[in-house]
C-alpha cells in the first residue's frame, strides 16, 4: 500500500519540472504533452468544480477523435505533445499594480500596462502565461453593475451558474479539434456581465502575454452584453520570438443580446513561431449590432476567422480587419457571417498585406438561411503585395438558400504605385519612408476604427514590418 502511495506521489511530481526559470523569476509548468493525468491535473490546480472537471476529460476525448481541420495552411509540424499547456507564475492575481511582481511589471509597461489605464480604460486584465497576474475595475464602472473579473473567480463565485449555462456553447468542443483542445486545458481569460440598459462609456481591455518557450495559452474570453448594453472591449496579445513552437488556442463566446451593441478590438502581434488557432464567435439577437475591429501581425502560421450568428430580427454585424505577413509567415484570417433573422446586415471590409515572401489567405463565408428574408450582406476585401516573393489568396464562400437578398462580394489585388512611391521621393522622403507611408494609408480605413492609442500602436507596427525589424 505504502509502495502504491509512493508510486502516485512520484507521478504527481512529474507532472511538474521546477527548474524552469524566465528572467530570474520561478514558474512552474506542468510537462509537456496532452493526456488524462495532465487535464487531471490543471483541473486540481484551478480548483474546478466537479462539473468542469468532467468537462475538461470529454472535451479531450473528443480532442482524441477528431481530425485536424481541413481547411488553412498545414499545421503538420505542430506536435502537442511538445505543448506545454500550464505555466503559472508563483505570483497571485493583484488588484494594484504597484502589488505585482517587478519582472512582470517590467515585461507588461514595456506593452503599455498599465499605462493603458492612464488612458482613462474603465478596467484592465493582464494574464502573464497561464493565469491573471493583474486585474482592476474603475469604481464607476462597478458601481454600474458591471461584472469584469477573471474566468476563474467567475466560476467559483456568484456568477457560476451563468458561467455554466454560457461556457462552450457557442463555440463546443466539437466544433473542431482545436476547440477541443481549448475545452480540455483552457486557463485565465475574462469574464463579463453588462446588465440591463447599461452603456459603459469607455473601453474595458485585457491583455495576453505568452512569455515562456514551448508553451500554449489557452485563455477563454466570455462577454454578456444584455438588453439595451453597450460595451468595447479591446484585446491584446504577444509574445516574444524563441526557435521551438508556441500554441495558441484561445477561445472568445460573445453574447449580444435584443437590442445591444458590442464592439470587440483585437491588435494580435505575436512572434514569428507561434501557432495562432484562435475561435472567436458571437451571437446576436433582435435590433443587436456586433463589431469586430481586427489587426494580425504575428505568429507563423493563423487560422482566425471570427464568426457572427444574426439570430434576431434587424440584427446586424460590421467586420473590419487587417493582416501583415511577413517572411516565414502564412496568415489565414477571415470572418462568417451566418443570417437567421429577417431584416439582418453584415458588412466585411478587409485589408492583406503581404511582403518578403509572406503569405495572406483571406477565407469568407456568407450563409443566409431560407428565415432570412430581406438580409443584406457586403464583403469587401483588398490586398497589397509589395514584392513578388509574397502571395495573396482570396477564398470566399456564399451559400444563400433564399432569392429574396442582397449579397455582393469585391475584391482586389494589387501593389505599390511607382508614381505614388516617385512623387512622395520628390517631396524629400527616402523611397523606404515613402513605401511605409503608403501603406499607412492603405491600412487606415482599420486603424481609425481604433481608439486613438491603438491607432499609433498598429502603425508602429506596420512600420516596423516594412522595416523588416519584427
Amino acid at each position: 500500500m505504502e509502495e502504491a502511495k509512493t508510486q502516485v506521489a512520484d507521478i504527481n511530481r512529474s507532472l511538474y519540472d521546477f527548474r524552469y526559470e524566465e528572467n530570474d523569476r520561478d514558474f512552474y509548468k506542468i510537462r509537456a504533452g496532452l493526456d488524462s493525468s495532465i487535464v487531471n491535473k490543471i483541473s486540481e490546480e484551478k480548483k474546478d468544480p466537479e462539473w468542469m472537471k468532467e468537462f475538461r476529460l470529454k472535451s479531450l476525448e473528443i480532442f482524441n477523435k477528431t481530425q485536424e481541420p481541413d481547411w488553412g495552411p498545414d499545421i503538420k509540424d505542430l506536435d502537442i505533445q511538445k505543448i506545454v499547456t500550464y505555466v503559472k507564475p508563483k505570483t497571485e492575481m493583484a488588484a494594484k499594480w504597484a502589488d505585482v511582481p517587478q519582472d512582470i511589471k517590467d515585461t507588461f509597461e514595456k506593452l503599455g500596462i498599465p499605462e493603458a489605464e492612464r488612458q482613462s480604460l474603465a478596467g484592465v486584465g493582464a494574464q502573464y502565461d497561464s493565469e491573471l497576474v493583474y486585474h482592476n475595475v474603475k469604481d464607476e464602472v462597478s458601481e454600474q453593475g458591471v461584472v469584469y473579473t477573471d474566468m476563474e473567480s467567475a466560476l467559483k463565485g456568484e456568477y457560476a451558474d451563468m458561467v455554466r449555462e454560457y461556457f462552450m456553447h457557442l463555440v463546443p468542443p466539437t466544433d473542431h479539434k482545436f476547440a477541443a483542445l481549448h475545452g480540455a486545458v483552457w486557463s485565465g481569460g475574462s469574464f463579463v456581465y453588462v446588465p440591463k440598459g447599461v452603456k459603459v462609456k469607455i473601453p474595458l481591455q485585457s491583455y495576453f502575454r505568452l512569455n515562456a518557450a514551448g508553451a500554449g495559452q489557452f485563455e477563454h474570453t466570455l462577454i454578456i452584453v444584455d438588453e439595451g448594453a453597450d460595451l468595447h472591449f479591446i484585446e491584446g496579445c504577444s509574445a516574444p520570438k524563441y526557435n521551438v513552437a508556441n500554441l495558441h488556442a484561445g477561445c472568445v463566446e460573445l453574447y449580444v443580446k435584443k437590442n445591444a451593441r458590442l464592439r470587440y478590438s483585437t491588435i494580435e502581434n505575436w512572434s514569428k513561431n507561434m501557432y495562432n488557432l484562435n475561435t472567436k464567435r458571437a451571437i446576436v439577437e433582435e435590433g443587436g449590432r456586433m463589431e469586430w475591429v481586427s489587426g494580425s501581425f504575428g505568429s507563423h502560421i493563423s487560422y482566425l476567422y471570427p464568426s457572427t450568428i444574426l439570430k434576431g430580427d434587424s440584427s446586424s454585424c460590421e467586420f473590419t480587419g487587417i493582416t501583415f505577413a511577413g517572411k516565414g509567415q502564412n496568415l489565414d484570417t477571415g470572418a462568417k457571417m451566418v443570417h437567421i433573422g429577417k431584416n439582418t446586415s453584415t458588412v466585411i471590409n478587409t485589408k492583406s498585406i503581404s511582403k518578403s515572401g509572406g503569405t495572406c489567405t483571406y477565407r469568407s463565408s456568407i450563409v443566409v438561411n431560407k428565415s432570412a428574408l430581406h438580409s443584406k450582406a457586403s464583403v469587401d476585401c483588398s490586398s497589397l503585395m509589395l514584392d513578388a516573393e509574397s502571395r495573396s489568396d482570396t477564398v470566399p464562400a456564399m451559400n444563400i438558400m433564399t432569392d429574396d437578398c442582397d449579397v455582393g462580394h469585391e475584391a482586389k489585388i494589387g501593389r505599390i504605385s511607382n508614381k505614388a512611391v516617385f512623387y512622395l521621393m520628390s517631396r524629400g522622403i527616402s523611397e523606404e519612408d515613402a513605401r511605409a507611408m503608403i501603406v499607412s494609408g492603405f491600412a487606415n480605413p482599420v486603424s481609425k476604427e481604433l481608439p486613438l492609442e491603438y491607432a499609433v500602436e498598429m502603425n508602429n507596427l506596420i512600420q516596423l514590418e516594412m522595416k523588416g525589424t519584427m
